[in-house]
């Protein structure tokens, strides 16, 4: 895709914005509809994009397999961190009025910003390992045995 000037100029003008407006479904997941998995798939699509665009090399470099699977194992512990953490304060598993005991209603805030971090994570890592996978199959059949 070398010669695709515009798709390439294009691409790397919108992935920021993308990558933002991921955050922004992550931040106010709580408030709108939204929220960790739906970032973590606009996420993804970011990266994916870029390695459409300037190839599965160049999407490697970027977010190295390494890190791909290091993020989905960090998500599901931040996850489940959130909720240990709730034990040792002496509340119920997941119970975010654990976080601020004066004021439960903070607490569930940022209990659930907490958690939907870690989804976020999590389903980045897991898209991205989905689109590697298809990416670096090999065709079983050459383009001129079609």
């Amino acid at each position: 895709m070398r010669h695709h000037l515009i798709l390439r100029v294009v691409t790397k003008a919108l992935i920021g914005p993308i990558i933002l407006f991921a955050l922004y479904v992550q931040f106010h997941g709580d408030f709108s509809p939204g929220g960790g998995f739906q970032a973590g798939v606009i996420m993804a699509v970011a990266f994916i994009l870029y390695g459409v665009i300037f190839g599965l090399n160049a999407a490697q470099s970027v977010f190295p397999t390494w890190l791909v699977h290091k993020l989905m194992a960090l998500g599901v512990l931040i996850y489940a961190y959130t909720g240990v953490a709730t034990l040792f304060l002496g509340y119920d598993f997941l119970d975010y009025g654990a976080f601020d005991p004066h004021h439960p209603a903070h607490g569930q805030h940022w209990g659930i910003l907490a958690v939907e971090f870690g989804v976020l994570v999590t389903v980045t890592g897991v898209m991205m390992a989905i689109y590697y996978a298809f990416a670096e199959r090999r065709p079983r059949i050459s383009d001129k045995d079609w």
